[in-house]
């Protein structure tokens, strides 16, 4: 019970340091301004095609196929330029204030830390997937989509967003600056986004390898609507892994301290 308490209470911390500065209001307001202007250019070329449907005397067009699968993976794209400007923080700021000392001299465990801190990381990136939900409201007013296809996307947009904060905490750990958490984080999800290139070029086995290391491929399901425990299954394993490499990053600095 102490132990959820301490969690819950880091978890806290983290979601009032973030808006307690400009940084969790400009992300939220940034991702769902480009979440809105794709949603928007897809909402255009869907309604242009049920229209030339309709003249031609076919079928409807499926909502969820021709748009709100386009919008969910360009969402993923976004998540990939902003998730680092969340996880940037985390270690580093306290690093450089000094607070290190005190967080890790303090009686919560390593556990306590890690978890809440990535709890309170994920809260804020909740909080821009809620806002985005009112583009998906105003859908679903003027037309009848499938919910099922579309809560798909968002579990699959939430797991990915979790594997990027364990690996974002894993670096932020390692340094003090946070510019170079910050780039060093998106060059880590860059990698793990086109490592299926890297694959394409070397073989039938590493590209085998590469397309399940690859986190956008796992994704695909995701936003077509398919739940796969395979998928389930990566992006927990990937998230406990993160998690687990930050705990021993943070290990060595209490026996560095």
């Amino acid at each position: 019970m102490n132990t959820v308490r301490n969690i819950l209470a880091i978890a806290g911390k983290e979601m009032r340091s973030y808006f307690a500065s400009p940084i969790a209001y400009i992300i939220i307001g940034l991702f769902a301004l480009l979440f809105g202007w794709f949603f928007y250019v897809y909402l255009h070329v869907f309604v242009e095609q049920s229209q030339r449907m309709s003249m031609m005397g076919g079928g409807n067009v499926n909502v969820n196929e021709q748009m709100i699968r386009g919008v969910l993976q360009n969402a993923a794209v976004i998540i990939l330029f902003v998730m680092p400007m969340i996880t940037m923080r985390t270690y580093s700021e306290e690093k450089r204030s000094g607070t290190i000392e005190l967080l890790l001299t303090s009686p919560l465990t390593d556990f306590e830390i890690i978890v809440g801190k990535f709890l309170g990381a994920m809260g804020l990136f909740c909080a821009m997937l809620v806002v985005t939900m009112i583009d998906v409201a105003i859908l679903f007013r003027l037309g009848n989509p499938e919910w099922r296809p579309i809560a798909a996307g968002y579990l699959g947009l939430l797991l990915m967003g979790g594997c990027f904060i364990s690996v974002g905490l894993l670096i932020s750990s390692l340094t003090k600056n946070q510019i170079v958490a910050f780039v060093a984080t998106f060059a880590t999800f860059l990698m793990l986004w086109v490592i299926t290139w890297i694959g394409s070029f070397s073989g039938p086995t590493v590209d085998r390898l590469t397309q399940y290391l690859s986190i956008i491929g796992h994704f695909d399901d995701f936003g077509k609507g398919v739940l796969d425990t395979t998928h389930l299954i990566y992006y927990i394993s990937f998230i406990t892994f993160g998690l687990f490499l930050t705990a021993k990053s943070v290990d060595s600095e209490r026996w560095r301290g």
